[in-house]
């Protein structure tokens, strides 16, 4: 039998969380990651890649594209619990999936074609 294997990557995860934790955060650039100038930024809103910030650029590159963004050094904790309901979630409708980071997975779909 062909599988289907399908990567879910949860795009931009760590400003998600912090969004539904203060909802004033909501279409702003938010960059999430090590607030000194030697820490890499680790996510970061689609307001703030328009000015050309990325994932793992460091942070001191990313103040100068992007100053005005609020800068979060992150919740982890939370991340890690939202993390957990995501991947509940995926539990009760796949049958077979792995969990590879925080706010990724890989769901095999293979035979699940009728129930999609």
């Amino acid at each position: 039998m062909e599988r289907t294997i399908v990567h879910m990557d949860l795009d931009s995860f760590f400003v998600s969380v912090e969004r539904l934790l203060n909802s004033k955060l909501k279409g702003k650039p938010v960059i999430v990651g090590g607030t000194s100038d030697r820490g890499v930024v680790a996510a970061c809103s689609y307001e703030a890649r328009a000015f050309g910030v990325h994932s793992a650029m460091p942070m001191r590159m990313a103040r100068i594209l992007c100053p005005q963004a609020i800068y979060i050094r992150g919740a982890y904790d939370q991340y890690t619990k939202y993390s957990s309901m995501v991947t509940q979630i995926i539990a009760e409708k796949v049958p077979l999936f792995e969990k590879s980071s925080i706010d990724e997975h890989f769901i095999d779909m293979s035979g699940m074609d009728k129930f999609h």
